[in-house]
């Protein structure tokens, strides 16, 4: 889920109607359609893509041929999938799709597909090729110029080509794979069993290089100025003289959605920061600090800590701490709102991943579902912006470095909407136990930073149990609280593992907390990771 107090994903039960880069952005910059089979790497292959400097979409397998021409893209990739071509139900590939008159490559299930559909040969093999194979390239052709001749690439399949379609060459073969690499040069078709987009396939990024610029022609344009230009340009023609409003939470999504649209019409734009007490120490300061004195964005900042505090009284289950954080955030904003009056606009941080997970979204202009902290009413009524849609994470970064936010605010790492009232986990989210997990989330966040290790953690923060145990401080039995400390490395927080911190730290963070704050008494450590369990507690 994208950042932000305001930030609402539109129910999406139909595919992608619209490119998110249309004829109102100054240039479009050049295209290359990605579509998904299924595969754990789907996504990967989009951001490698981009990472190259050529923009992608990833699209359902079945989006059809008419959503796929009109995007008018460079080339065409059909990503790896879990199913066998010559199961029954297994996804197709459609015959038009190889007749665009673009590159085709396929990956994985994506190559099968080809070898299938063309008339190739595809069979089970007796034994799987998962991991790290050796590739041996016999012919190097368009795909392997200059390449070596051995090189190592990462697997994943059960089902091999065993003859490419007629027509085609093959270019190498590996431990498992007759044929792991093909192309038909004249049509335009490649296919390559292994997965180029994986850190394992050393040469991967240097082949989907090679299929972007010698062989589909795009121009590497895409990159955190263009996104820039082409997003003011587009937030201009949508909202004209409009005036607009954003729920800052101070997350680098609706930061950095918030910076775009204030570059693009200026005071038009008014941002409404609800401080509601469960921000983690001194965040709601440097938030202000960034827009208002900053970046002089107009800023009102509302001190609802008592309001938050009054409707979690008594409430220890996790939804229902939600659900009240989330109705009281909406009651406190359409005061705010009605007092600036007039606005149309609503500012959304959503990327790309919440897009894509929702099955593509209609681009719909009034919100209808709910926001990350709790369900907005339906009659609430805006018109969306949302300038980070076409983004990954990474790519949203990026821009706001490219806007000038603060580094601290750039890399900010995850946090959820409620605050620190779901991190404190079968109690009560009172004044007195907010603060004391504000000072152990700020000694944890203080020694990971003296670490160096901040940006290496997609998060890193602390919980605290409704637990009390005994110890021993000053030769007196105390019966204090405990504090699980929780840090995880992800890519994208569909997966993640628990970082290894040193055993330095983590003794270095226990003696500060048990030493500085009266409360604690006993420092824990989590090591879960994703699956089986989820990065936040609750």
């Amino acid at each position: 889920m994208a950042e932000g107090v305001v930030t609402a994903t539109t129910a999406a039960t139909e595919l992608v109607d619209e490119s998110v880069l249309d004829v109102q952005t100054p240039r479009r910059v050049d295209e290359v359609v990605v579509l998904d089979y299924g595969g754990q790497y789907s996504q990967l292959i989009a951001r490698r893509v981009r990472e190259l400097g050529v923009f992608s979409e990833l699209l359902p397998h079945h989006v059809g041929v008419e959503e796929v021409r009109k995007r008018q893209p460079k080339g065409l990739i059909l990503s790896g999938g879990p199913a066998s071509v010559y199961a029954p139900a297994a996804p197709r590939l459609e015959r038009e799709l190889l007749e665009l008159g673009i590159p085709v490559l396929g990956i994985c299930y994506g190559m099968q597909l080809i070898a299938t559909e063309l008339g190739g040969s595809v069979e089970g093999a007796e034994i799987g090729e998962f991991g790290r194979s050796e590739l041996t390239v016999r012919d190097p052709g368009r795909l392997f110029a200059g390449l070596p001749e051995r090189q190592t690439c990462w697997m994943s399949h059960r089902d091999t080509v065993y003859a490419p379609p007629p027509g085609f060459t093959a270019l190498a073969s590996s431990t498992g794979s007759p044929v792991a690499a093909l192309e038909d040069i004249e049509r335009g078709i490649y296919g390559i069993q292994f997965h180029p987009e994986v850190v394992h396939t050393p040469y991967g990024q240097t082949i989907l290089e090679r299929f972007l610029g010698d062989i589909c022609g795009a121009d590497r344009t895409w990159s955190p100025e263009s996104i820039v230009a082409e997003q003011i340009a587009k937030i201009r023609a949508q909202v004209g003289t409009h005036k607009v409003i954003c729920g800052l939470s101070g997350g680098v999504d609706s930061s950095v959605a918030a910076l775009l649209v204030h570059r693009a019409v200026g005071d038009q734009l008014t941002c409404v920061f609800v401080d509601h007490g469960l921000m983690r120490k001194n965040e709601g300061e440097q938030v202000v600090a960034a827009f208002r004195d900053h970046f002089k964005v107009p800023l009102v900042a509302v001190d609802a800590e008592q309001r938050f505090l009054s409707r979690l009284a008594g409430v220890t289950d996790p939804e229902a701490k939600r659900k009240a954080i989330g109705a009281e955030f909406i009651r406190v904003f359409e005061e705010e709102a009605e007092k600036i009056g007039d606005a149309h606009y609503l500012v959304q941080g959503t990327l790309y991943s919440d897009v894509i997970e929702s099955g593509g979204g209609t681009g719909a202009s009034t919100i209808k579902s709910h926001h990350n902290v709790g369900g907005l009413p339906e009659d609430l009524q805006f018109d969306l912006v949302e300038p980070l849609r076409a983004l990954f994470k990474d790519e949203v970064r990026a821009v706001g470095a490219e806007l000038g936010l603060p580094e601290r605010l750039v890399w900010r790492q995850p946090f959820p909407g409620p605050g620190l009232a779901i991190r404190i986990v079968g109690g009560e989210a009172t004044k007195e136990r907010l603060d004391l997990l504000r000072e152990c989330d700020y000694i944890f966040q203080d020694e990971i930073r003296k670490a160096g290790l901040y940006r290496d953690l997609w998060q890193s923060f602390c919980v605290l149990p409704d637990v009390r145990t005994v110890g021993v401080q000053g030769d007196e039995r105390t019966y204090g609280c405990v504090v699980v400390l929780r840090a995880v490395t992800s890519d994208d927080a569909m997966t993640a593992d628990w970082a290894r911190l040193p055993y330095d730290l983590l003794e270095q963070i226990a003696s500060r907390m048990i030493n500085e704050l009266r409360d604690v008494n006993r420092v824990v450590l989590d090591i879960t990771s994703k699956p089986p369990g989820t990065i936040e507690w609750e």
